[in-house]
C-alpha cells in the first residue's frame, strides 16, 4: 500500500483502451480493491449496438444509475479503489457523443444531463483519474483481441470521435488531478517494466509529484 489513508482512482479511456486489465494488474501491485465496468450486466447493450437511436438514451440512463450507485459504493469501501471508468466519462463521452450524432434526442438529452448534473453534485469526485489514451488502430486491434461479439462493429470512425471527447474531457476537467498514460507503447499486461512505470508514476502523482513524464 502506498499509503493506509482510503483512496479513490478512476480508469478512465476508450472502447479498448485496456481498463480494465490495468485495473486488475494494479490492484495485485498495490492491494486495493477493483470496482470493474458492467458491461455484461447492462440489458440494453446488445440492443444498442444493433439500432443505437432507439436504445442509446435507455443504455445511457442504466449505465448512469449503475454508475453512481457504484460511485457511492467506493466511497463508503475501507480500502483504497481503481475503478474501470467513471461517470463523468459516461456523460462527458458517451452520451454527448450520442447526442452529436443524433441517437439522444434534444429532449432525452437535456433530461439526461440535468439528472446527471444534480446527481453528481452530491458525490466527491475521485482523489485521480488515469486516463488511458491510445489510437484508433490500437483500440481497433485490442478490441478484435478481446473477442466480445457486440463490439466487432464499432467502427474507427465511432472510435475517433470518442477519443476526440475523451481528450476535450481530460482537458477541461479539474474536479480532481488527471494522469494521462500513452498506452500505444505501453504494453503493461506483457512487459511487468511497463506496469511497473505505471504504478510508480501513481504513486508520484498521488503524493502529489509533478514528475509524470514517460520519456
Amino acid at each position: 500500500m502506498i499509503d493506509p489513508k482510503h483512496k479513490y482512482v478512476a480508469v478512465a479511456g476508450n472502447i479498448g483502451a485496456g481498463k480494465s486489465s490495468l485495473v486488475e494488474l494494479l490492484c495485485d501491485q498495490l492491494g486495493w480493491a477493483p470496482f470493474y465496468e458492467p458491461v455484461n450486466d447492462n440489458p440494453y447493450l446488445t440492443d444498442f449496438y444493433k439500432d443505437m437511436n432507439s436504445w442509446a438514451f435507455h443504455s445511457q440512463i442504466y449505465f448512469l444509475i449503475h454508475r453512481l450507485r457504484i460511485h457511492h459504493s467506493i466511497l463508503n469501501h475501507p480500502n483504497s479503489v481503481l475503478q474501470d471508468r467513471s461517470v463523468y466519462e459516461d456523460a462527458e463521452v458517451f452520451a454527448r457523443n450520442l447526442f452529436l450524432q443524433g441517437q439522444i434526442n434534444p429532449r432525452d438529452y437535456a433530461t439526461y444531463r440535468e439528472l446527471y448534473e444534480t446527481l453528481v453534485a452530491f458525490l466527491p469526485p475521485p482523489d485521480m483519474v488515469l486516463y488511458l489514451r491510445a489510437s484508433v488502430p490500437t483500440l481497433q486491434k485490442r478490441i478484435k483481441q478481446r473477442g466480445r461479439q457486440f463490439e466487432q462493429g464499432i467502427t474507427a470512425e465511432y472510435l475517433g470521435n470518442l477519443n476526440k471527447l475523451y481528450d476535450d474531457w481530460i482537458e477541461h476537467f479539474t474536479l480532481c488531478p488527471v494522469l494521462t498514460i500513452p498506452s500505444d507503447d505501453l504494453d503493461f499486461v506483457a512487459i511487468p517494466e511497463h506496469l511497473e512505470l505505471i504504478r510508480d508514476k501513481v504513486k508520484e502523482k498521488l503524493l502529489g509529484s509533478e514528475t509524470i513524464s514517460f520519456y
